[in-house]
């Protein structure tokens, strides 16, 4: 089921609110907004509400015996590729930033953010269909850049089947899988990468893989490699 709302704060904080007051919140359910008045990126950045935009979010109820939580990221990155893909001009690059980053000739086109609450996973989602915004530290793409947007509850409906299959492959296959699926698709080893973490440090080196975990190896300047579990990665 995919329930629409006009206007809200943030869909993640709306599925929040109701899994702290122990409301029903089933998987494969979405909540998708017009417009969001308080949505958030990574790091706390604000959320663009273009309206046009897909702008939604899901939840994922964690069982014992899943992958480790934290690659859910890969596996909502390679789900909004496999929807994203089809729409893209012959004459676009569409590759995943790590961990779930679209970019869309090298430009950003969605952003993903995965938060807990009551034993839950909210997967919040946003795609630049027919507005992207300035930002002063990147560059942003809409794939009303390169013609007609699409249309945003047709995209709903697809990205809505389509991460209910990763989360089925996810779950049943593991991460082997998914890992091989996110190195074909994603930065390839050897792009030059700067990672910026949340007490504003910077880590600069080539990409050299994926861990088995699901996190980014940084390979640095002296030879050595790093796993980086949490950041905000920049292609250089």
């Amino acid at each position: 089921m995919i329930e629409h709302i006009a206007e809200t704060g943030s869909t993640n904080a709306d599925l929040a609110k109701r899994l702290q007051s122990a409301a029903l919140v089933r998987e494969g359910d979405w909540l998708v907004a017009d417009r969001q008045m308080a949505g958030r990126g990574r790091q706390g950045r604000e959320w663009f509400d273009g309206s046009g935009n897909f702008m939604g979010s899901t939840v994922v109820h964690p069982a014992p015996a899943d992958p480790p939580i934290s690659s859910l990221a890969l596996a909502a990155g390679l789900a909004l590729f496999e929807v994203c893909q089809p729409l893209c001009p012959d004459n676009a690059s569409l590759i995943l930033k790590w961990p779930n980053d679209l970019l869309l000739n090298d430009a950003k086109l969605s952003g993903v953010l995965l938060e807990g609450s009551a034993g839950a996973v909210i997967v919040g989602i946003g795609v630049n269909l027919a507005k992207a915004p300035d930002l002063p530290d990147r560059a942003t793409a809409a794939f009303s850049d390169y013609g007609p947007a699409p249309d945003r509850d047709h995209f709903a409906e697809s990205l809505r089947s389509q991460f209910s299959i990763e989360l089925e492959r996810w779950r049943t296959y593991g991460l082997e899988p998914l890992l091989r699926r996110w190195m074909v698709v994603g930065h390839p080893v050897g792009t030059a990468l700067s990672v910026h973490d949340s007490s504003a440090d910077v880590q600069t080196g080539t990409f050299d893989g994926l861990a088995d975990d699901g996190s980014l190896l940084l390979r640095l300047a002296d030879g050595s490699t790093r796993a980086i579990h949490a950041g905000d990665v920049l292609l250089d």
